[in-house]
């Protein structure tokens, strides 16, 4: 892996002077490519971490540096998942996941003259994910795993240097959820970009990442730092493993110590 691609030194955040402090003293760095899952118990500031790292909020204290420029504002070069795949309902598959290409610069203003390169880019993207076919339905016909393998593909036709994800698979079921890691997977291995995984899966962390960080009880703080090293390609096999439960734990441990403390 390269060199930095995210960097936050010592940043803290409230989102009002008279507010208590959301997260505190977040020293990281993340390298270009790196795959990093955060976790850690509800309230702890997961979510404000991408917030921070997208330009969405500024810290109130301590610096961001992203693709190497301090951040200022919303970046443009970031692609974001949700829990809720928040497809637009009169809009097809297609159509959703062309809608970044639409509307945000420079695709905005090609739109016209490469609509139909863009088509083709996003139908890749479609087929990729298993959705071939599906691409003239509309989200009321798709079930809630192919909502959101079009809500990933929406958040990459962009090509995003950086990809964030808010539970994204947070409310499928056990099989669909292990089965949109695998698409994930094999996205990120095809075109490497950076990716940011809020998730309280600790399972999910633990097969998709390069890193996992703990976070503390709000105000949020790094308690821990997991490299994560199975080798890969990962098969879902591997989380049968005795290796893979080891981390897990490992990491169970961090939560239930905080969840103590």
């Amino acid at each position: 892996m390269s060199n930095k691609f995210i960097e936050f030194d010592r940043v803290w955040l409230k989102y009002n002077p008279t507010a208590d402090f959301a997260i505190e003293e977040v020293t990281v760095d993340i390298r270009e490519h790196e795959f990093v899952a955060i976790v850690g118990p509800s309230g702890c500031g997961k979510s404000t971490f991408m917030k921070l790292c997208t330009g969405l909020r500024p810290p109130s204290k301590g610096t961001i540096i992203v693709d190497g420029r301090q951040v200022a504002g919303p970046l443009k070069i970031t692609g974001m998942a949700f829990q809720a795949p928040n497809l637009l309902p009169w809009r097809t598959t297609l159509d959703n996941v062309l809608l970044p290409l639409e509307i945000v610069e420079p695709y905005k203003s090609q739109y016209r003259e490469k609509r139909e390169q863009f088509e083709d880019r996003a139908m890749k993207l479609i087929r990729t994910v298993g959705l071939a076919g599906w691409e003239n339905k509309f989200p009321w016909e798709l079930s809630g795993g192919m909502q959101q393998r079009a809500s990933i593909c929406r958040a990459l036709v962009h090509e995003p240097k950086l990809l964030m994800l808010d539970e994204p698979f947070g409310a499928l079921d056990a099989f669909t959820r292990e089965e949109l890691w695998c698409v994930l997977r094999d996205l990120h291995a095809e075109n490497p970009f950076t990716v940011v995984l809020v998730t309280h899966d600790l399972r999910e962390a633990t097969f998709l990442a390069d890193t996992v960080y703990v976070m503390s009880k709000r105000p949020g703080r790094i308690v821990a730092r997991r490299e994560i090293d199975l080798p890969r390609p990962r098969d879902i096999e591997v989380t049968y493993s005795e290796a893979f439960s080891k981390i897990v734990h490992e990491l169970r441990e961090h939560i239930g110590a905080i969840r103590k403390s």
